[in-house]
């Protein structure tokens, strides 16, 4: 078993030190954090000043370098998820950001002003929903990986042996991991989504989980990170993991989502909807077989399932992934193209079928991770699905629970929950809780890529494409537009800084933060505001006669319009885009 991190720990302040004092039974480790010179050492009780001012905290976060100094964050608040296997999962609710230094006098204004914007970049991260932990046990990693494993893992720290795509404050805790010493402070935080369920069917009694892993490599947001790096990281790559614990028996089931993997983008540009753009010049063989070679060692059988549309402007998208994938004439990849608006437009979502049946060998021969009562392993899942869409975000997730669904009707059956002939779809109490969680989901996830939450939850929360639910995604359509054009600039910057892709240095002689914002972008909104309010006024004032209050309308309009298709041309020049680190721009 892992060794575990300390899970009730007291901060004790003083002009000088941090201590953080571990309360568990039988402790009396205490971490000491420098102010000044910011080294790190184990001490006990006994050192703690009694002058210093303590609260309680429920985990150190880690560290980050910002202009006036190291900083030290700390969760303050935290809400129990639940537990299973006896071990207790945790959502991080609040935190807390704490200076080393006592005063900022050493700073000059316009350092100061850049500190401030920084600290506004962690916090805005900090505010997103979904980081979870335990103290006990590896979220990190599947059930399949964990029962996979040598006596020295298991001994590990859970930082230690924590996949490194799913630690969020990686970053912040290189200093804590570069001493062994102090790992039972140090706590493995995962971004994403995780919920649990004590559920019943046919009076038996089971626990279901649903986790779902946001990558930390290529992360950011929606129309600044697409396609691939060099390394071969996917954009929104997460991993999604379904389990069920029933009587001592464990089973999963793994799915992957994650952008196509080639080189291209779709920067903003005010369009609702910017042209993809392939790289001419990009070596995409390279990076796409450095994503399946990762893909294939960690996961096994890829079947890859392409949800976007096979005409238009996401065409070219389509023909590049298939050639691609045939290109590499692999055995251990099957390529699946499904499109997805095409094959349900009119609302015919009962269509999906289609590509279940056509699917259903494929998974069957995948299976699921499945270990009883007694810690043997019965199967293995010997593959996963890796479902794309544009964002991976809506149609993957509609798909990913329909095949979720599909590989649980069948570890039930095997687990003599449901009986022989018996459907899932007709326990009504438990597709209640089945459909609400994976539509969470989707709004999870597409909160921390997008800005807002998922489109087609309708569907995922009641089975039926509904009138409220085409309201209700339009109205998400419209917040993204805003935040994906208006204020993605800055959620990119924050990821970026978060991460440690960007790291500050205050000897800078041109912070990035001090590029002034093209003037453009700064009267956007005035333009905007201006010429659209002559126009209602010239509609609700009437003139002397009807040709003057046309000639007024007329103006107004053209001048409106006209304004319209001047920010569409040199749209880019009215987007926020990030400033800190340099987004590829593809040729």
């Amino acid at each position: 078993m892992a060794t575990a991190a300390y899970e009730q720990l007291k901060l004790h302040m003083t002009p000088e030190k941090f201590y953080v004092e571990a309360c568990d039974d039988g402790a009396d480790d205490v971490l000491t954090i420098d102010r000044v010179s910011t080294e790190v050492t184990l001490a006990a009780k006994k050192d703690v000043p009694p002058s210093a001012v303590t609260r309680p905290i429920f985990g150190i976060l880690g560290t980050i370098h910002l202009v006036a100094g190291n900083y030290l964050i700390v969760i303050t608040k935290k809400t129990k998820v639940g537990e299973f296997f006896n071990h207790v999962i945790w959502k991080a609710t609040d935190f807390d950001v704490l200076s080393y230094k006592k005063t900022m006098l050493h700073l000059t204004d316009i350092q100061l002003q850049d500190n401030k914007t920084f600290l506004a970049m962690l916090n805005h991260v900090l505010n997103v929903d979904g980081f979870y932990f335990s103290t006990t046990y590896d979220l990190t990693h599947t059930l399949q990986r964990l029962s996979n494993t040598s006596p020295e893992f298991q001994e590990m720290s859970l930082l230690e042996r924590a996949d490194q795509r799913f630690v969020w404050n990686g970053h912040l805790l290189r200093e804590l991991s570069a001493q062994p010493e102090v790992h039972r402070f140090a706590l493995p935080v995962l971004h994403g989504f995780i919920t649990m369920h004590s559920c019943s069917v046919n009076g038996k009694y089971f626990d279901w989980i649903l986790i779902s892993r946001r990558s930390c490599f290529r992360a950011g947001v929606r129309y600044y990170v697409r396609g691939i790096d060099s390394e071969g990281h996917a954009a929104n790559f997460v991993e999604t993991e379904q389990i069920v614990h029933y009587n001592g028996s464990k089973a999963s089931f793994v799915q992957t989502r994650g952008s196509i993997p080639v080189f291209w983008s779709q920067r903003p540009n005010l369009k609702y909807k910017p042209l993809p753009q392939i790289s001419k010049a990009a070596n995409h063989m390279d990076g796409f077989q450095r994503h399946f070679d990762s893909q294939v060692i960690i996961y096994g059988k890829q079947v890859i399932i392409n949800l976007i549309n096979q005409k238009g402007s996401e065409k070219p998208l389509e023909q590049t992934f298939a050639t691609m994938v045939s290109s590499l004439g692999s055995g251990m990849m099957r390529y699946i193209a499904f499109d997805f608006h095409k094959e349900c437009k009119n609302m015919r979502w009962d269509r999906l079928s289609i590509l279940l049946d056509q699917v259903a060998e494929m998974q069957d021969e995948l299976s699921y991770f499945l270990v009883d009562s007694a810690g043997q392993v019965v199967a293995n899942q010997e593959g996963v699905f890796r479902s794309n869409c544009m964002d991976c975000l809506d149609r993957t997730n509609v798909i990913q629970s329909l095949l979720a669904r599909r590989s649980l009707q069948a570890q039930l059956q095997r687990l003599g929950v449901l009986h022989v002939g018996q459907k899932l779809e007709e326990q009504d109490e438990f597709e209640k809780i089945y459909k609400n969680a994976w539509a969470d989901n989707a709004n999870a996830c597409a909160k921390q890529y997008a800005g807002t939450g998922a489109l087609k939850t309708d569907f995922t929360r009641t089975g039926k494409r509904t009138h409220l639910g085409l309201i209700m995604d339009g109205w998400n359509s419209m917040i993204r537009y805003y935040k994906n054009n208006f204020s993605d600039g800055f959620r990119q910057d924050s990821i970026d800084l978060f991460l440690g892709n960007y790291s500050v240095d205050e000897l800078e002689s041109h912070s990035p933060l001090s590029v002034p914002r093209d003037w453009k972008f700064l009267a956007l909104p005035i333009i905007m505001v201006v010429a659209f309010s002559m126009c209602i006024i010239c509609l609700l004032m009437a003139g002397d006669t009807w040709t003057e209050t046309l000639a007024y309308v007329l103006f107004w309009g053209v001048a409106s319009i006209g304004t319209f298709f001047i920010i569409l041309y040199n749209g880019k020049d009215f987007v926020d885009a990030p400033r800190l680190v340099q987004k590829e721009k593809i040729d």
